[in-house]
């Protein structure tokens, strides 16, 4: 609860593993409320949330670093470091938690190469256009193999065109293992997209279809 509003009353759902899901439905609905409750960013009041066979809501504050780095996140407003280059920005989610510098100068270059951006290694974020910066952003998010990527509106700054480009990647992302878990407002690509469609109105699920919501 938020004060006296309630974020998510009553809902049950289940995300298999390797699933790609979209989540839609109108602005406060409650989508938001949704993934930060995965991430424990919000504890639930009541109820139980897994990721794996881990209890979000049970979990002490000393677990929730480990959890966190099991999600990856992407965001509409990418959130790169500024002063670090496409290569750093990367490497900074390896050695966060203390990969070795020897794995780091092998792994962020091939996950360059995988989002189509390894020319741009040296680059910084302004230096990017927004395409190539979202590719960034999930080459971070997804460096350290998490078991769930979570994108929050992450075409919602991209021209349709860019914005189908990413959709093709977080696809392949999704095709190599990872559970995808995508809140959006654009109907449009989930319609193309073909995947499972979750709606969530006023705090509640009101939809689950397989194949899009047309």
């Amino acid at each position: 609860m938020y004060g006296n509003h309630v974020g998510l009353k009553d809902v049950t759902l289940s995300i298999d593993k390797g699933e790609f899901v979209f989540i839609v439905g109108p602005s406060g609905s409650g989508k938001s409320t949704f993934i930060k409750l995965i991430s424990r960013e919000l504890k639930a009041d009541e109820g139980h949330i897994y990721v794996g066979d881990k209890d979000v809501v049970r979990m002490s504050n000393r677990e929730i670093p480990d959890l966190r780095r099991s999600i990856g996140m992407v965001f509409q407003n990418f959130r790169l470091l500024p002063n670090k280059t496409v290569y750093e920005n990367v490497a900074f989610a390896m050695e966060v938690v203390r990969s070795p510098r020897r794995t780091i100068k092998r792994q962020v270059p091939q996950i360059l190469s995988v989002m189509g951006i390894s020319d741009k290694a040296k680059n910084f974020p302004h230096e990017l256009s927004m395409g190539e910066q979202q590719r960034v952003a999930i080459a971070r998010a997804v460096i350290n193999g998490p078991q769930v990527l979570i994108a929050d509106e992450p075409t919602g700054n991209l021209d349709p065109e860019t914005a189908w480009e990413i959709m093709k990647l977080l696809d392949l992302i999704n095709r190599r293992g990872t559970t995808v878990v995508m809140v959006t407002h654009a109907i449009d690509i989930v319609n193309r997209m073909n995947k499972r469609a979750v709606t969530i109105e006023a705090g509640r699920i009101t939809g689950d279809s397989k194949g899009g919501l047309a």
